[in-house]
């Protein structure tokens, strides 16, 4: 026999307070706000989607950041994700991780869900030339010193993708209404378009600063201008690319 509606809701509110006390249990392990790209995914994903989780800053480190990051994560490298007693690095484990106990990481829809999957996949894995030649930096303005092919096709394979996704599932986000784990993926390419004025089409311009006015990455932008450390090593790369237009950080 089916319980009575006190019964229910009696389970209802013992499912949510265990449910409660697991998501509380998260800690998110991050670099810094300005450079670290591969921080703000499962970052983002998890704010956007009110999944809550405990913070924990960790600056690079002039040279080798492995000894330091070593403490939390097995492969020395941000993100980091803990859960209890279970560790889980790389971003795009930590969404699966989350996929499995969170609703709306992935679109519900199957096609939508795979066209995700795949998009986030390439990204995670490709596009090497828009990583190298335009290194994340949220808080300056540069103009690049040259366009190589390369840099062009990538960006020519953004805005093919971007059109796809908005297109086929309907917007204003890459697989449908809701923002999912594929824009988080995409997410820091944003901030990428931003910082270097990359010349994309309408859509995909639309698509960027839609991202880019969410209440999360208004949130990661906003520290990442308050943050006063410089790491050199990361500033060299970005500068060694272009010149500085704007920097809108905060000085010490």
């Amino acid at each position: 026999m089916p319980p009575n509606p006190r019964m229910r809701m009696a389970l209802l509110e013992k499912r949510t307070a265990i449910a409660g006390s697991e998501i509380a249990m998260y800690e998110l392990f991050i670099a810094n706000k300005n450079y670290s790209s591969w921080s703000l995914r499962p970052w983002v994903l998890m704010r956007e989607l009110g999944i809550p989780f405990k913070e924990h800053g960790v600056l690079f480190t002039q040279g080798s950041s492995y000894d330091a990051f070593r403490r939390f994560s097995p492969t020395g490298q941000v993100p980091c994700l803990v859960d209890g007693d279970i560790t889980v690095w790389e971003s795009l484990g930590i969404a699966e991780y989350l996929a499995e106990r969170h609703p709306g990481i992935w679109p519900q829809d199957h096609a939508a869900r795979a066209f995700a999957r795949c998009a986030a996949a390439e990204m995670h894995a490709g596009f090497s030339t828009l990583r190298s030649r335009c290194p994340m930096n949220c808080g300056i303005r540069v103009r690049l010193n040259e366009m190589p092919a390369a840099l062009t096709r990538d960006i020519a394979r953004l805005e093919e993708l971007w059109n796809e996704g908005l297109a086929r599932f309907g917007g204003p986000f890459l697989a449908g209404a809701t923002f999912t784990a594929v824009d988080a993926f995409f997410a820091p390419v944003a901030f990428r378009v931003q910082t270097y004025n990359l010349a994309v089409d309408e859509i995909s311009a639309a698509y960027v600063a839609r991202l880019l006015a969410l209440p999360s990455m208004r949130a990661w932008e906003a520290a990442a201008l308050a943050d006063t450390t410089r790491e050199p090593g990361h500033e060299a790369d970005t500068l060694g690319k272009g010149t500085l237009l704007e920097d809108r950080r905060a000085v010490a």
